[in-house]
């Protein structure tokens, strides 16, 4: 992958997180979100997630420097993956979409979205590591 290309993608997962979080929360009101997952998707959770999404911009073209930070990005994501994937597992999201179709879609993706980046991130950690 194209040094542009991974500073495109740091772009994207920082992106991801700062527009998704407002739309699907629509704007920190959507209740059904907060009470589906309260321990990870609080109104604190969410903005804390918007926050590690202004971090990943940050670093979009400091990356090289930053291995064990991209590390960090990398284990942040394999957490939420993990965290919503055990969370299917134990609940009807089917429910979350009744309740909120918003919601449900935010139940629906967000998990896909962070392993996906846990792999990206991945990625750029050890290409960094055989530079």
């Amino acid at each position: 992958m194209s040094e542009s290309n991974i500073s495109k993608g740091f772009i994207a997962a920082g992106l991801a997180n700062i527009t998704a979080v407002p739309i699907f929360s629509k704007l920190f009101t959507n209740q059904v979100i907060n009470d589906t997952q309260p321990e990870v998707m609080s109104n604190f959770g969410l903005l804390m997630i918007m926050v590690w999404g202004l971090a990943y911009i940050a670093v979009n073209k400091k990356h090289k420097t930053l291995k064990w930070l991209v590390g960090v990005f990398a284990l942040e994501k394999i957490i939420y993956a993990f965290i919503w994937f055990n969370w299917l597992l134990k609940n009807d999201l089917s429910i979350v979409y009744k309740l909120d179709t918003l919601a449900g879609v935010f139940y629906t993706i967000y998990g896909v979205n962070d392993f996906i980046f846990f792999l990206f991130f991945t990625y750029v950690f050890f290409k960094t590591s055989k530079q």
